[in-house]
Formats: structure tokens, C-alpha cells, sequence
């Protein structure tokens, strides 16, 4: 039988690139981090910062940064930053110069609850402590606090937040007995009744049509409350 030496040279070849590929790789992954990198996936890292992550690695993994990095387990060190109660999500990985990166996704607040205790009300609808680092400023949210109050207050407040004129108006949520919610605004004096957690659409946009005609007539000063609680209209106490 003829031998195909071109096949022959090209499988040696294979197999030396292979053995070089492997023999290399073996070292890089026998070799120390070159350098640590903390990135946010938000601009401004206002709760979580890179010295607070460095120290918690090193605190929880000592020498980390000297240990070979076939050893360094990824998956810890996410479980690490994660069981910060500022941090939502962290991935961590190494790249192909060595670098140890640190991808962190920090919890947003939307509203700070005052009752017999003080926190946060984060973007997912669960409790987050206050930080050190920043005060976040956010609607207040006060009175009959409870878990399913709290489930509403995050459906309102995400509400709130997906409009820009509510957003920026909107500084606080009374919690009334009966799940009904009371809303103050940032330059009024009046108090708006928004009922219950419900049609949400149908009651901001009467609300929408008397504020800018009550702006326009300048009587918006002339109310205390305002009622959005009966459909299709907006009832005013005046002061």
C-alpha cells in the first residue's frame, strides 16, 4: 500500500500545533492574575464601589491574586459579590492576557419605605438596605405597610417611573387603609387620592388634563386634595 506522506506531514503538524497549543495553555493557566478589573454595568457605581469589591475578594480569598488561575474558582467569587445586598448580579472571568474581570449590575431603588423600619424598595419589588455611599433620591413611601401594599406600591411606582412627567413630580406615596394610595407632589400643595392600584391609564390621564388646565388658570394653589378615585372625572376639595 502507498503512503500518502502529504496526508502524514499535515496530521504531524496537527498534532504538533496541538501539543504546543496545549502545552502552552497549560502554563498561561499555571500562571498568577496579571491584574484585577472591576467594571459596573451602570455608569455611576453609586452603591457598590471598586475598593469594596477588591477588599471583598481578598477578605474572602486570600492570596487570590498569587494563586494559579486553573485553581481560582469563578463561580465562588461571583457568589461572593453577590451576597452584598447593594450588588443585583456579578459575572466573573478571566481574559486571554489574564486579567480577572468583574462584571457587577447594582440594585436600583425606586421608593425608600419609613415605617418601624427605614429601606429601600428596589426596581424588582424587594427590600434594600440603605447605603453608606449614596442617598438615593427616590419617592417616600409611608402609612399601612404591608407585603401586598408593597407588591402595589411597586406597580405604581414603576408606573410613575415609565412616565416622565410623574417621575419627575411624584415625591411620595401614602399608603391608606383599604389599598387605596395617596400620591404628594414634588411643587403642590394638594394631595392626590389615587384609589385603588388599578386603571392606572384611565386616572393619569384625567389627572394629566386638569393639571394643565388648573396650570394654565393658575388654581392649582386653590385645591388641598384631588380625586381620582371615580371614573372619568377629578373631584377637588379647595382649601
Amino acid at each position: 500500500m502507498k503512503v500518502n506522506w502529504n496526508i502524514v506531514k499535515v496530521l504531524v503538524l496537527l498534532l504538533t500545533v496541538m501539543g504546543l497549543f496545549a502545552f502552552s495553555n497549560s502554563r498561561h493557566n499555571k500562571k498568577p492574575i496579571s491584574e484585577l478589573d472591576v467594571m459596573f454595568t451602570d455608569e455611576n457605581n453609586l452603591y457598590v464601589t471598586t475598593g469594596m469589591v477588591n477588599k471583598l475578594l481578598i477578605q474572602s480569598f486570600q492570596g487570590f491574586d498569587m494563586v494559579p488561575k486553573e485553581n481560582l474558582v469563578l463561580n465562588n467569587m461571583e457568589k461572593a459579590i453577590e451576597a452584598n445586598e447593594m450588588v443585583k448580579n456579578a459575572q466573573v472571568y478571566l481574559t486571554v492576557n489574564g486579567k480577572l474581570t468583574t462584571k457587577i449590575a447594582q440594585r436600583n431603588p425606586i421608593g425608600r419605605v419609613e415605617s418601624s423600619t427605614i429601606y429601600y424598595l428596589d426596581d424588582e419589588g424587594k427590600r434594600m438596605p440603605l447605603s453608606r455611599n449614596h442617598s438615593a433620591r427616590v419617592p417616600v413611601i409611608t402609612g399601612n405597610i404591608t407585603e401586598d401594599s408593597l407588591a402595589e406600591v411597586h406597580f405604581i411606582l414603576n408606573y410613575v417611573n415609565g412616565d416622565d412627567f410623574l417621575r419627575k413630580n411624584v415625591i411620595g406615596i401614602q399608603v391608606l387603609r383599604n389599598q387605596k394610595y395617596q400620591l404628594k407632589f414634588r411643587t403642590e400643595s394638594f394631595v392626590v387620592n389615587l384609589g385603588k392600584a388599578e386603571a392606572l391609564d384611565q386616572k393619569f390621564n384625567k389627572f394629566r388634563a386638569f393639571y394643565k388646565k388648573g396650570k394654565k388658570d393658575n388654581s392649582l394653589t386653590n385645591y388641598s386634595l384631588v380625586s381620582l378615585e371615580y371614573n372619568n372625572q377629578v373631584v377637588c376639595t379647595k382649601i
